[in-house]
Parts: structure tokens; C-alpha cells; sequence
């Protein structure tokens, strides 16, 4: 039951993390598409070419979508983060084992549980920070320089992603602990790279 909670808590989290990622995407093709058709209108082949076509498409106001950066910095900063809880349920971070496959099993087992406590307390750890470094732009009321919306919005964000990670890592963590005691498995099976 509780394992499916979490199931589906990293779920929802990976899946607006993709429709951020998505959105970011196709802004950014956006952008540089015209920001292309602005650098073609004001281009000399054009203009020799045909002085009022490359007038009409200026005339079209196409050019880089502003603060289009300001806008995947704090959409990536979220992804990011979305996407933590998904992978740490699933083991689905890198791991590399070089001597691991020597070690007997009830070794492996405790180092896998170890790492799962190290990585659930470096998430809670980022999680603070990321609480502490908004509610500093919160009450510095600092604002992104184009699009002039206030920072914190995008710490919000990625706090609330993080919180998610941060539930998700505790329950993985007693749950390693979990295996190691009872003998029986309650995390999904492991996905992760191996290298």
C-alpha cells in the first residue's frame, strides 16, 4: 500500500517534470527559429533578394522569444529535481561496481543499503538549502532580469519536487533497512545503469 503511494507520488512528479522538459523544448525551438527568421530578414541575401519580403517578415515582429532562458534555467532547475523521486525508487541512479561482484551477497546488500542511506540524507540535505536559499529570495524580493518574475517562484518549484524526492528517499531508506531485516524485498526491482 504504501509502496504504491510512493509509486504513485514519483510518477506524478516524473510526469510534470516531462511536461516542464516537453514546454521547455518547444520554447527553446521556438526561440531559435526566430531568432533566425529575425537575423534572415535583416540579412543582406534577403534584402538583395527581395527588399520587401525581408520588410514583411520584420514587420511580422518574429524574433527570440524573451526571457526565453530565464524561463529553462528555472524549468530545468525543476525537471531535475522532479525526476530525483522516480530514480530513487527505482535504484535508476548510475552506480559503478567495480569490486561489488566479488563481495558476497549480504555484503552487497548492506552497502546497497548504506549508499541508499547516504544518498536519502544528501537529499534531505539539498532540500533545506533549497528551502533556506528561497525564503531568501523571498524576502530579498530579487526578480529575473527580462521577464521580471520574482526568483523564488522558480525555488518554489523546485522545493516542492524536492520535498517529493526527500519523501520518497526516507521511505527507500527504511525499506533497505527493511530488507536487511525481515529478508523480504519492498522496493521495486532496481533499474539502475551499471557500469
Amino acid at each position: 500500500m504504501l509502496l504504491k503511494l510512493m509509486e504513485r507520488l514519483a510518477r506524478t512528479m516524473a510526469v510534470l517534470g516531462g511536461l516542464v522538459l516537453t514546454f521547455l523544448v518547444v520554447l527553446t525551438c521556438l526561440s531559435v527559429l526566430g531568432r533566425g527568421l529575425n537575423t534572415l530578414g535583416h540579412s543582406a541575401l534577403l534584402t538583395g533578394i527581395s527588399q520587401s519580403t525581408a520588410d514583411a517578415l520584420l514587420a511580422t515582429g518574429i524574433g527570440p522569444i524573451i526571457g526565453d532562458f530565464e524561463l529553462v534555467e528555472a524549468g530545468v532547475a525543476f525537471a531535475i529535481f522532479a525526476f530525483l523521486p522516480i530514480a530513487q525508487l527505482h535504484g535508476g541512479h548510475a552506480t559503478v561496481d567495480i569490486f561489488a561482484s566479488t563481495f558476497p551477497h549480504w555484503f552487497n546488500r548492506f552497502l546497497v543499503t548504506f549508499w541508499e542511506i547516504v544518498m536519502s540524507a544528501v537529499i534531505l540535505l539539498i532540500t533545506w538549502r533549497l528551502y533556506v536559499g528561497m525564503e531568501g529570495k523571498m524576502s530579498n524580493g530579487e526578480t529575473t532580469f527580462l521577464l521580471q518574475f520574482p526568483v523564488w517562484w522558480a525555488y518554489a518549484a523546485s522545493f516542492v519536487a524536492a520535498l517529493t524526492a526527500s519523501i520518497v528517499a526516507i521511505y527507500c531508506a527504511v525499506a533497505r533497512i527493511l530488507d536487511i531485516v525481515t529478508g523480504r524485498s519492498h522496493l521495486p526491482h532496481s533499474e539502475g545503469a551499471q557500469h
